[in-house]
């Protein structure tokens, strides 16, 4: 049984950086996809950013590209840096772990960030606030 304890987050200004960790414990495997996903008030779960847990790939939502950063630690910690955040970026954010079949890693990770309704293991969510 995997965990997924998550650290990080609070409020900040808008156009200000947050970094969200995530560390994970028990079984894991490098086919497993690691990843970010957020639910902003009165809005359903989203993906954020997915990286593959043997090394390499990423995938970003298109509303993220070049604002989040998602990066992984092999001490068994995934994180998410969050630039230039606006007030639309203010959600809960939780860290998920799963693994899904794929003729690539690449697709893989895309599925991961797809099919986030049937992932298994998840953090606990922690708020981000930004303010205008």
């Amino acid at each position: 049984q995997m965990r997924l304890v998550q650290s990080g987050g609070g409020s900040v200004e808008a156009g200000g950086t947050l970094t969200l960790s995530c560390e994970f414990s028990g079984p894991t495997y490098s086919r497993n996809t690691l990843g970010w996903f957020r639910q902003r008030p009165g809005q359903g779960r989203e993906p954020v950013a997915a990286i593959y847990a043997g090394g390499g790939v990423t995938n970003y939502a298109d509303s993220m590209k070049g604002r989040a950063t998602i990066s992984l630690d092999y001490n068994k910690k995934i994180f998410l840096q969050l630039d230039d955040l606006k007030p639309e970026d203010t959600a809960i954010y939780y860290c998920a772990a799963d693994g899904f079949p794929g003729h690539s890693t690449e697709d893989v990770v895309a599925a991961f960030m797809r099919r986030h309704k049937e992932i298994k293991y998840w953090g606990q969510g922690t708020q981000v606030t930004v303010s205008s």
